[in-house]
């Protein structure tokens, strides 16, 4: 595999660490980069579609496909992506064949994947420990391997946007018309929940489980206050994702903070959401 080492020397040593803490963070910081805007696009459609308990269940999901690499001396970072995306793939097809609501749906998923995940790991009271980890993630422990397989979802996520950005809307705001239009309207479902996955399961390795929803969802519903039109909520949706990350990033790392980095990130893009209702109540007392 290709050394990194010449893409992360473009990135800025700003932080007062040794020359080994340095290198973690410029790993963490090229993991942001890479991860806030594919979680922010993708968000967009999820707020779109009202879809923020699925990435819940998605996420959820990570529990069990730890459980199951663990139990069975396989690397959950393989099975917790191809377990994630099981679930997702399987709750678009209860949906698109089970005749029951989306919200039906997505809970049934969400409590099962909870139970099984919780299931395996009673079998072997050991496992709690190693699982724990993935409640609270922590981006510091991102490998060159997990960088590499951010860059390749990085360039599926783009190449995916480009192509079905506007389908996609179409579809959020009827699928019989986009089916009219000749969108193909299940292949794009379920490669929207495949990619949606495997930025879950990534957001929970920097975030952890209890936050992955928030990285989703806070940066496209600010968003969504600041535009007024699909586009201008996807690119804004983008600016709030970096700033947030890349600050939080940095903040966390400070001596008079020392805060876990996702928990940080995820407040500052808090901090963008506050400003954008604002900034909507404003425009809207213009408006009256």
């Amino acid at each position: 595999m290709p050394d990194l080492g010449p893409l992360l020397d473009l990135l800025p040593k700003v932080l007062p660490f040794e020359a080994l803490d340095a290198r973690f963070m410029q790993r963490a910081l090229l993991a942001l980069i890479l991860l806030a805007p594919m979680a922010a696009a993708m968000g967009v459609q999820i707020v779109t579609f009202r879809m923020a308990f699925f990435s819940d269940a998605v996420s959820h999901s990570a529990f069990a496909g730890a459980a199951l690499g663990l139990i069975l001396s396989l690397e959950p970072r393989l099975t917790m992506p191809a377990f994630g995306v099981l679930v997702a793939i399987g709750i678009v097809a209860l949906q698109r064949r089970g005749g029951l609501s989306s919200d039906t749906v997505i809970g049934v998923a969400f409590a099962s994947v909870i139970a099984f995940g919780l299931a395996v790991i009673s079998r072997d009271r050991s496992l709690s420990r190693d699982v724990g980890r993935f409640v609270y993630g922590d981006v510091l422990t991102i490998g060159d391997g997990d960088l590499w397989a951010l860059l390749i979802l990085f360039g599926l996520v783009a190449a995916f946007q480009v192509y079905a950005y506007n389908r996609m809307m179409l579809i959020g705001l009827n699928e019989a018309v986009a089916e009219v239009h000749g969108v193909s309207v299940p292949v794009l479902q379920y490669a929207f929940a495949g990619l949606t996955a495997l930025i879950v399961m990534f957001s929970v390795w920097a975030v952890g489980v209890f936050l992955v929803t928030a990285l989703l969802i806070v940066p496209a519903t600010a968003a969504r206050n600041l535009s007024r039109t699909a586009g201008g909520m996807f690119w804004w949706a983008i600016l709030i994702s970096l700033t947030s990350a890349c600050a939080g990033l940095l903040v966390s790392a400070q001596d008079w903070a020392r805060t876990a980095a996702g928990a940080t990130v995820v407040l500052i893009a808090f901090g963008w959401f506050i400003l954008s209702q604002v900034a909507a109540l404003v425009r809207g007392v213009r408006r009256t």
